[in-house]
């Protein structure tokens, strides 16, 4: 202590007497004892807060209820009887009963043979007899009845099925048997490539495309009725009317085994190479 100015002096003011004192260190030398204080209270505050957390955490939590076990001994188990009851069957089924004969009197008209008279040996019974049994080849007793044989039926013979026959000029689309160019598709479009030309105004126009065209392959296989059902102009139609009226004769469809008209639509293609 400064006897002069009665003023304590620590360490530190002895340190920093010939020094500079706003730089920093002195604040924080000055200041070190609080600061470890205060750090010594937070750390023991944060690592009781630690510890109790847990502790008060189980506290508010209810308990779980705790699992006992239980050994069973099975030997030590009473038995139950069971009764031995006998086993109840259905009753038989009743045996079978025939049924009542039925009273029957013979009535068995004659059968004449050629050139010969009908005998009757054996007159019919009386009108009362027959109104009480059913008439049958043979007499004998029984319960009477007041039914009436009948006849049995007529069965009349299957008739047969009569297959219709198509109209003279019907016209199909579809038929048992197509119509067909001679040796088959292959020829027809070899047929079609030597045969058609191509029109000098399409050429001209560097117009290309199918032309679709329909006609009738009559009974005979010839082809009639042709007409261009879409077609890509510049006389390309005109020529595939006429290829097709130059075809010779198809084979022609069939329905039923007779030959038939038929419909038939055929593309015809017009490329430039």
């Amino acid at each position: 202590m400064d006897p002069k100015n009665n003023v304590e002096v620590t360490l530190d003011d002895m340190v920093f007497e010939t020094r500079n004192k706003a730089y920093g260190a002195y604040d924080l030398r000055k200041a070190y004892k609080k600061t470890v204080n205060r750090s010594l209270l937070y750390g023991t505050v944060a690592f009781l807060g630690a510890i109790g957390a847990p502790m008060l955490y189980a506290s508010i939590q209810p308990k779980a209820k705790k699992e006992v076990a239980v050994e069973i001994d099975l030997t030590k188990l009473k038995e139950e009887k069971v009764e031995d009851k006998p086993l109840e069957l259905p009753p038989p089924p009743p045996p079978e009963q025939k049924p009542p004969e039925v009273q029957t009197i013979k009535f068995l008209p004659p059968e004449p043979k050629p050139d010969e008279e009908v005998k009757n040996e054996e007159p019919p019974p009386p009108a009362e007899q027959i109104e009480k049994a059913v008439i049958s080849n043979e007499t004998k007793e029984g319960i009477e009845s007041d039914e009436v044989a009948a006849a049995p039926p007529v069965v009349e013979a299957p008739k047969a099925v009569e297959i219709e026959q198509p109209k003279e000029d019907e016209i199909f689309t579809t038929v048992e048997q197509q119509p067909e160019f001679p040796g088959g598709i292959k020829e027809m479009y070899g047929f079609i490539g030597k045969n058609l030309k191509y029109p000098s105004a399409a050429q001209r126009a560097n117009v290309s495309g199918k032309v679709f065209a329909k006609f009738v392959v009559e009974k005979d296989g010839s082809l009639g009725d042709v007409q261009i059902l879409k077609g890509i102009g510049f006389g390309c139609d005109e020529e595939a009317q006429r290829v097709l009226k130059s075809m010779p004769k198809w084979n022609p469809g069939k329905q039923n085994g007779r030959n038939v008209r038929v419909f038939f639509t055929m593309p015809i293609s017009f490329v430039l190479e």
